[in-house]
């Protein structure tokens, strides 16, 4: 495992501009210790003086003012130091949460079905809040290792060669029990990150699956299942911890025989006088400190592990080259909507290819039983799965895909809130314009009234005609051209239905480009552009009225 990941850098300016700020506090904290050491060498030097002389020196209370000075350079630069990571740790967190959503949302939904949801979930949620350690303690520590280092070392070089050469040759013992230490850790925190996830995805499947357990009476054994995998990954952040002690513990010993080492030789030489003391007190100040970095950057490591899989991990999925990039439907003006040969390419079917032309006030449906791939084909105009061929949707000049479209799922994906929330999917919905939507969908209720998450309160059929309500309220209040409906009525009434299909013949009236997924017989009359799609994936478009195709 590397101890700074390059795509880090390259992926987040605020990450390479910490670590060149932490580089600059590192320096001036590196130069406060050294002042720190030659002012207690100095201060002691003088004092010694002043008992054999009975005179206190002259130069003894600038020393002192220096030497307080240099301690409140180094408590500065250590508070500067705390103060850019937590900054620079929110922010890169922000930066990689937005940048992976963005780059999943390119991707579209058929990346994200080949991922454990609840493991994507985990990733940037509590795997990402692990950059805290990562930036807080583990970068600033690396940084000062980088910089701290070597300076110490001349200073004790100059200060005395020979002790010089001791911490030279003893400074790498630290880093090799480092990376002894790091190769027994990757694997056990790469198991703990995987222990993590399944834990997230056991949660996530007992919740969503909770109203059928409690149905079939199997809620309790979900309980004694969560249980265990709690346990587990109890018991391996134990083993962390306890390795974490243990590296800390051997880190600690190297560092304090070779200190140890250094002491000996000032005090042999100390006393045969070949040493100052004004020099042995500024090398035996300074030993500790030459060592100090290196060994806290090891044991700031364990600290970050978890941050490090967590930033490791959200740069893979940056970096997969196997996601085939979703290409975007064609934005220039058009009136009309025209798919040309587009067919779509699923790992058990290929559907299409499609070609047809609809007008401004066309009805199109897409017919076909369940699991044909009439969803895949929406997903495909909508321009959020990858397909051959093009698509041209209809829209002003310079609009993306999405501004043009207005759409439901068969699912209704509803969310904690409102009912007028969840229509206008905004927290300060227009009230005129979500009453009207919920009429043209047939739904006579308070737009007030909370709904849990996932429709929660609300029947089947309820929650999809809010999802339709949802695709109205965007359509009339960003006028788009063009609206999609997948199985808009598959859980409705006949009357609740036959309201729907009117709603529809509306949109189509007022030159709406209305394409609608379904098999349900009372939809299917309504079009004027039929698709049928066949369980294999053959298509056949035909043209009932007002429509080319």
């Amino acid at each position: 495992m590397k101890p700074l990941d390059p795509r880090l850098l390259r992926l987040s300016r605020t990450a390479r501009g910490f670590i060149v700020a932490a580089a600059g506090t590192g320096v001036l904290r590196t130069l406060a210790t050294v002042a720190i050491a030659w002012g207690i060498a100095a201060a002691v030097t003088l004092g010694v003086d002043a008992v054999r002389q009975g005179v206190v020196p002259a130069a003894f209370v600038p020393t002192l003012a220096l030497l307080g000075g240099a301690f409140v350079v180094r408590a500065a630069t250590a508070w500067a130091t705390d103060d850019l990571a937590a900054r620079a740790a929110a922010t890169v967190k922000r930066e990689l949460r937005a940048t992976v959503l963005a780059r999943a949302a390119e991707r579209g939904p058929g990346w994200l079905a080949e991922r454990s949801s609840a493991a994507f979930a985990t990733t940037l949620g509590p795997g990402l809040d692990a950059l805290d350690a990562y930036f807080g303690r583990y970068l600033p520590q690396l940084a000062l290792t980088a910089v701290a280092t070597p300076m110490l070392l001349v200073a004790i070089g100059l200060g005395d060669l020979t002790s010089g050469l001791i911490v030279l040759c003893a400074l790498p013992v630290i880093p090799v029990f480092m990376i002894l230490i790091g190769l027994a850790t990757q694997a056990l925190q790469r198991k703990q990150a995987d222990a993590l996830a399944t834990l997230g995805g056991a949660f996530t499947e007992a919740v969503e699956g909770l109203a059928t357990l409690k149905v079939f009476g199997r809620a309790r054994r979900q309980v004694d299942r969560i249980g265990r995998v709690t346990d587990e990954y109890r018991k391996g952040t134990i083993g962390v911890l306890r390795l974490s002690f243990v590296s800390g513990f051997a880190l600690e010993l190297a560092a304090s025989l070779s200190v140890a080492l250094v002491a000996v030789s000032i005090g042999i030489r100390l006393v045969d006088g070949s040493l100052g003391l004004g020099a042995a007190m500024f090398v035996l100040v300074l030993a500790p400190e030459a060592f100090a970095p290196i060994r806290q950057v090891g044991a700031d490591f364990h600290a970050a592990q978890d941050g490090v899989e967590a930033s490791t991990a959200v740069l893979d999925v940056l970096d997969d080259s196997t996601a085939a990039p979703v290409r975007p439907a064609a934005a220039p003006a058009a009136t009309d909507l025209v798919l040309d040969r587009v067919t779509v390419r699923r790992p058990d079917v290929v559907i299409g290819p499609v070609d047809l032309r609809a007008v401004p006030g066309t009805i199109v449906v897409l017919a076909g039983p369940s699991g044909s791939g009439k969803s895949s084909l929406i997903a495909a105009i909508r321009g959020a799965v990858a397909h051959d061929g093009d698509v041209t949707l209809p829209g002003r000049d310079g609009t993306t895909p999405a501004e043009r479209t207005a759409w439901a799922d068969q699912r209704p994906r509803l969310v904690r809130g409102t009912i007028a929330e969840n229509v206008a999917l905004s927290a300060t919905p227009d009230g005129a314009d979500v009453r009207t939507a919920l009429r043209a969908a047939g739904l006579r209720l308070d737009p007030g009234l909370q709904v849990g998450s996932g429709g929660a309160g609300l029947s089947g059929g309820q929650a999809q005609r809010v999802a339709v309500a949802r695709a109205l309220y965007r359509a009339r209040r960003a006028a788009t051209p063009l609206v999609l409906l997948d199985e808009p009525t598959s859980a409705l009434d006949a009357d609740a239905e036959a309201h729907v299909v009117d709603t529809l013949r509306g949109l189509a009236a007022d030159g709406t480009v209305v394409v609608v997924a379904s098999h349900r017989p009372a939809v299917v009359a309504l079009a004027d552009v039929r698709v049928d799609v066949r369980a294999g994936g053959s298509v056949t478009v035909t043209q009932t009225s007002g429509a080319s195709a």
